[in-house]
């Protein structure tokens, strides 16, 4: 059952000893996450490798815990001693998610407040503020950032049912450092119909003015100039775009071997909401 929304403040920790946060409709499908999972096992798996503590947090993993024993099993191929805790603010979920437990991996009630023993140097957090307001956004990241680990990942981000458009934040303990968007070929017009799925700090923001309409807008120029191209595969053509955006002074922060897979990642400034 959903919970009717209550607002989330950055202090206070939790509500009289209540994890922090909202019932939500949990709805979630297997390897749904594999596009945000693929990127923090590849540019983002040298935290996991550095951690003094191997400790990730699958935060509001949904009515199936399979999204956690995904993140576990993927994690664990970077890092064997891997500890990953599923949180649930709904018992139920987490009543039933206990049957899968195993060395490694485990359950628990909680919210946002991460009542996990340690501090967690990545946790993953999809499609769960999209059904908060807006306004609660910075509190929640707050709340979360502050839980982390020396060189954690914080990540915020929202996908469709199936997982073939995904977008997320980046976080540190300092703030947002970058926005993702990962596309499955074929499953797209223009870039742009990402907008859908943005995060929740962004979502409400693609309109003209705001940052992240500008680069949308960008993203879909660099796409219909580099059509050519499609002959030779939408990977070359996705490619040709984001090689587009970097030489028109958007701060893309990744490379060839993450264009191939239908990614761009770009740095916080160019696309944080306006005041």
């Amino acid at each position: 059952m959903v919970q009717k929304a209550e607002r989330v403040v950055a202090k206070g920790g939790v509500r009289g000893g209540k994890p922090v946060g909202n019932v939500t409709r949990g709805t979630t499908n297997p390897n749904r996450m594999r596009r945000v999972d693929r990127w923090l096992t590849g540019p983002q798996a040298w935290r996991l490798r550095a951690a003094a503590d191997p400790l990730a947090v699958d935060l509001g993993y949904g009515a199936s815990p399979a999204t956690a024993v995904e993140l576990f099993e993927r994690l664990a191929a970077v890092r064997a001693d891997v500890r990953v805790v599923g949180i649930e603010i709904e018992p139920e979920r987490v009543r039933q998610a206990k049957a899968l437990e195993r060395p490694g991996l485990g359950f628990q009630l909680g919210g946002f407040e991460l009542p996990v023993a340690g501090s967690p140097v990545l946790v993953r957090a999809f499609n769960v503020l999209r059904q908060y307001e807006e306004a609660d956004v910075p509190g929640i990241w707050r709340l979360v950032q502050d839980r982390l680990a020396p060189g954690g990942l914080f990540i915020d981000g929202t996908c469709d049912e199936i997982g073939r458009r995904a977008a997320w934040v980046a976080l540190d303990a300092g703030g947002p450092l970058s926005l993702s968007v990962s596309m499955r070929f074929g499953a797209f017009t223009l870039p742009s119909d990402v907008a859908e799925r943005l995060p929740k700090a962004l979502i409400h923001r693609n309109v003209p003015g705001e940052k992240i309409h500008a680069y949308l807008q960008a993203m879909d120029r660099a796409w219909l100039e580099a059509a050519p191209l499609a002959s030779f595969g939408n990977r070359q053509r996705w490619s040709a775009m984001c090689r587009m955006l970097l030489d028109a002074g958007w701060p893309v922060q990744d490379g060839p071997s993450r264009w191939r897979l239908g990614e761009v990642t770009v740095g916080w400034d160019a696309v944080a909401p306006g005041p």
